[in-house]
């Protein structure tokens, strides 16, 4: 993550916490976040660095319509300042530094087998009571793992899966 993208990240939200309009605006990042992604003729606009700026100013207000004009002037700046081809990034800090401030935990939780939704909403109970925030959890199947789960919150990783108890046994019968 670049300090910049953090910049513009923390300078929307405060904006919005300011005039008491983050969830208008947090939808309307996360839907125009979206779009781009989904579209690559927006995607190709935004990243064409031989498109004039006003161009591409003018295409994001016709884009954004009747968007909070907030958020339509934070996106003229990101065009403005060269940075709107970080749109991607720039929303992803921003959905962090929320997660952040309302103390969710959010985590990718990789298992060998697909998990009931029971099975799931049981361990995120415990990942809540054990770190005493509200867990969002992602959960993910890869049968390489054997058996076991393979835990992912940030940069912090755990991995207690027969595939990884085997890797670690492996290294220290090859160290000795």
């Amino acid at each position: 993550m670049a300090v910049a993208h953090r910049i513009y990240a923390q300078s929307l939200l405060e904006a919005a916490k300011g005039k008491k309009r983050l969830p208008r605006v947090r939808e309307e990042f996360g839907d125009f976040a979206a779009a781009v992604e989904e579209s690559a003729e927006l995607r190709g606009l935004l990243r064409n660095p031989q498109i004039d700026p006003r161009a591409k100013r003018d295409a994001l207000e016709a884009v954004l319509g009747e968007a909070d004009q907030l958020f339509v002037n934070f996106i003229r700046l990101l065009a403005e300042k060269h940075r709107i081809d970080q749109l991607e990034e720039i929303y992803a800090e921003f959905e962090h530094l929320i997660a952040r401030e309302e103390r969710v935990l959010r985590l990718a939780l990789t298992t060998a087998v697909e998990l009931s939704d029971t099975e799931a909403a049981e361990i995120v109970q415990r990942f809540e009571k054990a770190s005493g925030r509200k867990v969002e959890a992602e959960t993910h199947t890869d049968p390489s793992l054997i058996g076991g789960v393979v835990l992912q919150a940030g940069s912090l990783r755990v991995d207690a899966s027969v595939r990884g108890r085997l890797n670690k046994l492996r290294q220290e019968l090859v160290s000795r």
